[in-house]
C-alpha cells in the first residue's frame, strides 16, 4: 500500500567499517533501492487476479478471498509496529535483504500451493517481508538522495501505488495469456528478488549500527494532543482510501468480471489500475499543493467516482464503471497523501513516530476489517449489492472528511 512510514530514524548515525565488496556507487544504489521498494509492492498485488483462478481451482468462498487478502494486512501491520526500527540498529542493507528474501520465499509458497491453507502462509509472509522492509527502504532512500532532489520524497509518495497498479494489471496479463498461469509469474518474480538481493548486497551501507534494537520492538503509538481534532476530521478520508483499494484488491476483479460479462482476468487488473495507477499519477502532480487543500480535493474526486460508480453497479455500465473507478483513482492518490502530509506536518520530529503508527493502525485496520465484512456480505447478498454499500459508504466517508477538514480551515486554523 502507498506511502513508507518512515518508522526508521532519518538523520545518520556513526557508519561502520567500509564495505569489503561495494561495488555500486551511491546513485547507482539510490536506484536500486528505489527498484526493491517497486518489487515489494509490485509482487503485494500479484495475487489479485489469481485469487479467482485460486477460487475456481479449490472451490472456496469470496469470504476466503477476503480472508487471505487481510492476513497479509494484519501481519504487515504488526511487522511494521514491531520490527520497523530494526534498521537503525542493524543497519539498511541487512535488513532489506532479509526482507527481500522472505519476499522470495513466499513466492515458492505460492507457486506451489496445493490448497487455500498455503495462501494464507503466503499472504502472512509477503505482510512480513514487506513490514520488515518498508522502513529501511524509506529511510535508505533519503539517505542516498543526490543532493538538492526530491526523488526521495516522491518515490515514497508515487512508486508505492504505482507498484501496486502495473502488478496487479501485469500480473492478469500473465495469468490470462501466459503458459503456467499459477506458476510463470511468481518464477518471474522469484527471479526478480534474488536480483534484488544481489544488488542490495553489492552496494554501500547507507545507515549505520547501533545497540539497543530490544528497546526499538516496543511500538510507540501516539497522537499529540495539539492535533488530535485534525486527527479526526482527517480519519474518514484515511479508512475511506484504505477500505477502497483492499475493495479493489481482493474483490475488484469479481466485481469488474460480473459488469463487463467477460471472464477474462485482464479487466479486474484494468480496475485496480485506474484507481491506483491514476493515484499515483496525481499524488506526485499535487505534492507541491498545501495538504488540506489537497486532501479536500482529493475527497471531493472521490466522492464523484463513489457517485460514478454507485451508478454503474446500479444499471450494469461497464464503461460507467470504469470511469467511475479512473475518477476515484484523480482523487485517492491526494486523499490519502494530503491526509497523511496534513497531520505529520503540524507536529514535533519527536512525536512523529507515534502519530505515524498511529496513522497506519488507522489504515491497515482499514485495509483489513472492511473487506472481510464484503466478502461475509457478498456471500449472502451478491457482490453487486455489496459493491453498492460499500460505495456508499466511501462516499459519505470522504465527504464527512471534507466537509470537516474545510470547517476546520474556515475556523482559521493556521498553517495548513
Amino acid at each position: 500500500m502507498p506511502a513508507t512510514p518512515p518508522f526508521t530514524e532519518t538523520s545518520r548515525v556513526q557508519a561502520g567499517p567500509a564495505d569489503r565488496f561495494r561495488l555500486l556507487s551511491r546513485g547507482a544504489s539510490f536506484w536500486v533501492v528505489a527498484f526493491t521498494m517497486f518489487l515489494i509492492t509490485f509482487a503485494s498485488a500479484v495475487p489479485t487476479p489469481l485469487y479467482r483462478v485460486y477460487q475456481a481451482e479449490w472451490h472456496f468462498s469470496a469470504v476466503t478471498v477476503t480472508a487471505i487478502f487481510a492476513v497479509y494486512a494484519l501481519v504487515l501491520l504488526a511487522a511494521l509496529l514491531v520490527v520497523g526500527r530494526l534498521s537503525d540498529y542493524f543497519g539498511r542493507r541487512p535488513v532489506i535483504i532479509v526482507g527481500l528474501a522472505i519476499g522470495a520465499a513466499a513466492c515458492v509458497v505460492w507457486w506451489l500451493a496445493p490448497g487455500a491453507g498455503a495462501l494464507y502462509a503466503a499472504r502472512a509472509m509477503q505482510g512480513v517481508g514487506v513490514g520488515l522492509a518498508t522502513g529501511a527502504i524509506g529511510a535508505s532512500l533519503l539517505e542516498l538522495e543526490p543532493a538538492g532532489s526530491r526523488l526521495a520524497g516522491l518515490l515514497t509518495s508515487g512508486s508505492q501505488m504505482l507498484g501496486l497498479a502495473i502488478g496487479a494489471l501485469g500480473s492478469a496479463a500473465l495469468v490470462q495469456y501466459g503458459p503456467y498461469p499459477t506458476g510463470l509469474v511468481w518464477w518471474l518474480l522469484l527471479a526478480a528478488f534474488v536480483a534484488g538481493i544481489i544488488a542490495v548486497a553489492v552496494m554501500p551501507e547507507p545507515g549505520g549500527r547501533r545497540p539497543g534494537w530490544l528497546g526499538s520492538l516496543r511500538p510507540q503509538v501516539r497522537v499529540p494532543r495539539t492535533i488530535g481534532t485534525t486527527f479526526i476530521a482527517a480519519l474518514p478520508s484515511l479508512i475511506a482510501t484504505w477500505a477502497l483499494s483492499a475493495f479493489y484488491l481482493s474483490l475488484g476483479p469479481e466485481l469488474a468480471a460480473q459488469l463487463l460479462q467477460s471472464a477474462n482476468l485482464l479487466w479486474g487488473g484494468l480496475a485496480v489500475f485506474l484507481l491506483l495507477g491514476v493515484g499515483s499519477v496525481t499524488a506526485v502532480a499535487v505534492a507541491h499543493i498545501a495538504p488540506r487543500a489537497c486532501m479536500v480535493g482529493g475527497c471531493l474526486f472521490l466522492l464523484a467516482g463513489a457517485g460514478l460508480t454507485l451508478g454503474a453497479v446500479a444499471g450494469s455500465v461497464s464503461i460507467l464503471f470504469l470511469l467511475g473507478t479512473a475518477v476515484a483513482g484523480i482523487g485517492f492518490g491526494p486523499a490519502w497523501t494530503g491526509a497523511y502530509r496534513l497531520l505529520v506536518s503540524d507536529v514535533a520530529p519527536g512525536d512523529r513516530a507515534g502519530l505515524v503508527a498511529a496513522i497506519f493502525i488507522v489504515a491497515y485496520l482499514s485495509f483489513s476489517v472492511p473487506v472481510v465484512i464484503a466478502g461475509l456480505a457478498s456471500q449472502h447478498f451478491g457482490i453487486r449489492d455489496t459493491a453498492l454499500v460499500y460505495s456508499a459508504a466511501i462516499a459519505v466517508l470522504v465527504a464527512v472528511a471534507a466537509a470537516l477538514t474545510g470547517l476546520r480551515r474556515q475556523s482559521g486554523r493556521p498553517g495548513t
